[in-house]
């Protein structure tokens, strides 16, 4: 399965929207340089599909990529139907996924308007097993468990 970036994410405060910066450098064990939420813990990058985020649009919601806190949007890969331990190769950096979907102990803006926010049930985070830079347009391949 194989899917293309199209929108790479950071923010510097936690609880906060991301922007989309096109790039990024991902670094081994640590996730992604000047992303408040890099750091030696499990959930080092999160993933939201773009589809998910489209069809969230399609109901209204005025969203920009990193409004729900992801790091990276991909088209065509359904993240939520991958099972932990998943294995995703872009542009020579390697991740593994780790959870799925998160609890949202505050509900951000986006559930205050529209009732609802995708990223608890359709949002995936994994950690960074090989580093290096991932762009808007790099393909994103499934490897194996």
């Amino acid at each position: 399965m194989r899917g293309k970036v199209i929108a790479v994410c950071i923010s510097e405060k936690r609880g906060t929207q991301k922007k989309n910066v096109g790039s990024a450098v991902f670094r081994e064990s640590w996730g992604i340089e000047n992303d408040a939420h890099a750091g030696d813990w499990h959930r080092q990058v999160s993933l939201l599909s773009y589809d998910k985020i489209e069809a969230f649009r399609a109901r209204g919601a005025e969203v920009d990529d990193g409004a729900f806190g992801e790091n990276l949007v991909v088209e065509g890969i359904d993240f939520r139907s991958l099972p932990v331990g998943t294995i995703l190769d872009c542009n020579g950096v390697v991740l593994e996924m780790t959870q799925i979907g998160k609890e949202c102990h505050s509900h951000c803006q986006i559930y205050q308007k529209m009732g609802e926010c995708i990223m608890p049930t359709e949002g995936v985070f994994a950690r960074v097993l090989r580093g290096g830079t991932i762009s808007a347009g790099d393909l994103m391949e499934v490897r194996d468990v």
